[in-house]
């Protein structure tokens, strides 16, 4: 029997009758956007939201702060999907087939956005410019790595390769979480010259510690969903090494951790009760996504850990004033 002809195949991939019957006529390109949005451009804003939440908390005067480090979390997040987006296919095919086709605009963009980050932090003194580096020097260690020449002490038995802090089991994630605490808890000190004895070093200190614990969480609930993707390519996270139902025990028991944090902040009376409010409300939605990660779709997976910030931000402005 002869083989039945080639359907006409669709830029995406997809044929053009089954585009034709199944789909509006740019709705994948509907999709892709909307992927895009829920990547770098999501993180950003939860990222300056994050800022500005803990800039009320510190009782410091505003400042571009939130601005740049949102610049600044497009810039990296943006290049890391691109560094990424091969292995990303199976478990973002959306968001992966943006960072393949526009990849040198995308690194453009992010250089672009680091930079305007950068003018920033320079106008706001040395300590802003030190702080808005470390995160892209945290990414190229996280995202890179190097082949080990031959004698090598680090490597005497020959040629290996030497993994991407990436791929480094519960070593990926805190850097991570570290890299994000530092940025969101520094920043609004930095910009505005605040020194860490006005505000309190105990208030400082127990606020990073909160959004470091809390950021692990966030970083690691998302890998749920690629949890065959990072198996596939070697990367170990908690739920290759776990499973679902380990990591959601292991992650729930995390976010105990930054409620007590959250009760030490309320018993020292820390921050303002709003603050206390919102990161509360923040903190319940972060239990709930926790919970149901297991239940949650990829896409829903991708954005809701870092929704907790921006309910935190709606609580804050609603009660806060």
């Amino acid at each position: 029997m002869a083989n039945e002809p080639t359907k006409p195949s669709a830029p995406d991939g997809t044929t053009a009758q089954y585009r034709s019957q199944s789909t509006p006529p740019d709705s994948g390109a509907v999709r892709r956007v909307a992927a895009f949005a829920a990547g770098a451009p999501f993180t950003a804003l939860v990222a300056a939201v994050e800022v500005a939440v803990v800039t009320v908390a510190l009782g410091v005067p505003r400042s571009a702060a939130p601005v740049a480090v949102g610049l600044i979390a497009f810039a990296v997040y943006a290049a890391d999907h691109v560094a990424d987006a091969e292995g990303d296919v199976s478990s973002t095919p959306s968001r992966a087939r943006i960072a393949l086709r526009y990849g040198d605009q995308l690194m453009t963009a992010a250089a672009v956005s680091y930079g305007l980050a950068v003018a920033l932090a320079v106008g706001a003194g040395p300590a802003a410019l030190a702080l808005a580096l470390v995160p892209g020097a945290v990414w190229v260690g996280y995202a890179t790595g190097r082949p080990a020449a031959a004698g090598d002490l680090a490597a005497p038995l020959g040629t290996v390769s030497v993994p991407r802090l990436k791929d480094v089991f519960l070593l990926n994630s805190a850097a991570v979480a570290i890299a994000w605490a530092v940025a969101v808890v520094a920043a609004p000190l930095a910009f505005t010259g605040v020194t860490l004895e006005a505000v309190g070093a105990p208030t400082v200190a127990l606020l990073f510690a909160y959004v470091a614990v809390r950021s692990f969480v966030d970083v690691e609930v998302p890998n749920v969903r690629d949890v065959a993707a990072d198996a596939a390519r070697g990367t170990a996270t908690l739920p290759v090494v776990y499973g679902t139902a380990g990591t959601r025990r292991i992650l729930l028991g995390v976010d105990a951790v930054a409620a007590g944090l959250l009760g030490a902040v309320a018993a020292i009376d820390a921050v303002p009760r709003p603050v206390l409010a919102a990161l509360a409300a923040g903190l319940a939605v972060s239990v709930a996504v926790t919970a149901l990660a297991d239940r949650l779709g990829g896409a829903a997976l991708g954005v809701a850990p870092d929704c907790s910030y921006l309910v935190a931000g709606a609580v804050l402005l609603a009660i806060g004033g």
